[in-house]
């Protein structure tokens, strides 16, 4: 009975830290990365660089996640959707954020520099730097295109995961990078919709705040047409086969469809709805990829 009074606390205080990471994020940012080393061989990927790689990859972005959050503190505070986070509610201080941050960042750098390879180790670095200093600090309060620009370091992931295995970037993983970042843009955009009024709150330049909705709206329809496009592309040049046409060509036509009734026929929870489904859609699709490429079915 002591020992587990005893224990309660440490295991809040422990998931207070693992809330800084934003476990849900990073586990979607870990996942492209493993579909990014499966889809660099034909074989099996070589269980020490799977394992490393995955682990190193994952501490590092959550070091770069409890940056954010430490920078974000105060917006994070005035708006709904994140004030409910470790750090706006006292639950930790923001040196202890930037100890843990620290640690855990280290950590992960380490384990990729020591067991997987130089390359992925500052890649890795690079994409820290750029989501939680350059989109962070620099980009998010300064412009509208924030999402765009700063969509680069979270498209990364896959591209890391092939240099981990390879020791090399190829051109596929480029267009893995181009999937994601063509993908960003609407899958923020419709959470700016129906989020707007609490990012104005904020003063956060997000594009319906600063462009108004009719704006965003067909932003988001433009960009998801770019993002049909771009996704079959892997079939195009032979990197897939009939199995990730058939899923593509589905899960574009779910994705337009969200997007068009967006642009004429808005309603908050339809944004609510495209986003989720967004999610839904980079994880099928990178599901797609991965199973096509152990399972090719050549048209």
């Amino acid at each position: 009975m002591l020992s587990s009074l005893t224990a309660h606390p440490l295991v809040t205080r422990a998931s207070q830290f693992y809330q800084l990471t934003k476990p849900r994020v990073v586990s979607l940012i870990v996942f492209t990365a493993v579909i990014g080393m499966f889809l660099a061989t034909p074989g099996m990927v070589p269980l020490q660089v799977l394992l490393a790689g995955t682990l190193g990859i994952a501490l590092t972005a959550g070091a770069a996640a409890a940056v954010n959050c430490l920078v974000e503190q105060k917006l994070d505070a005035r708006m709904a959707r994140t004030r409910g986070r470790p750090l706006p509610r006292g639950q930790v201080t923001s040196l202890q954020t930037l100890l843990f941050a620290g640690v855990v960042g280290g950590a992960g750098l380490t384990v990729l520099y020591q067991w997987v390879n130089a390359l992925t180790m500052w890649l890795t670095l690079a994409t820290f730097v750029g989501y939680a200093i350059v989109y962070t600090v620099i980009l998010k309060p300064m412009t509208p295109q924030n999402i765009v620009i700063g969509g680069a370091s979270g498209a990364m992931p896959p591209v890391l995961g092939w240099a981990a295995v390879t020791g090399e970037i190829a051109p596929e993983a480029l267009l893995l990078f181009l999937i994601i970042f063509a993908w960003t843009p609407p899958h923020f955009w419709a959470l700016a919709l129906y989020r707007k009024h609490e990012y104005a709150q904020a003063g956060v330049p997000m594009l319906p705040v600063t462009h108004g909705d009719k704006f965003t709206r067909l932003h988001v329809l433009l960009y998801t047409v770019i993002l049909s496009a771009v996704t079959l592309l892997p079939f195009v040049i032979r990197m897939s086969g009939a199995i990730y046409l058939a899923s593509v060509l589905v899960l574009n036509a779910v994705f337009l469809w969200y997007a068009v009734r967006i642009y004429v026929a808005y309603t908050d929870h339809l944004a609510r709805r495209a986003f989720r489904y967004s999610i839904v859609y980079l994880t099928a699709l990178f599901a797609a990829l991965l199973a096509d490429h152990y399972i090719r079915i050549p048209l």
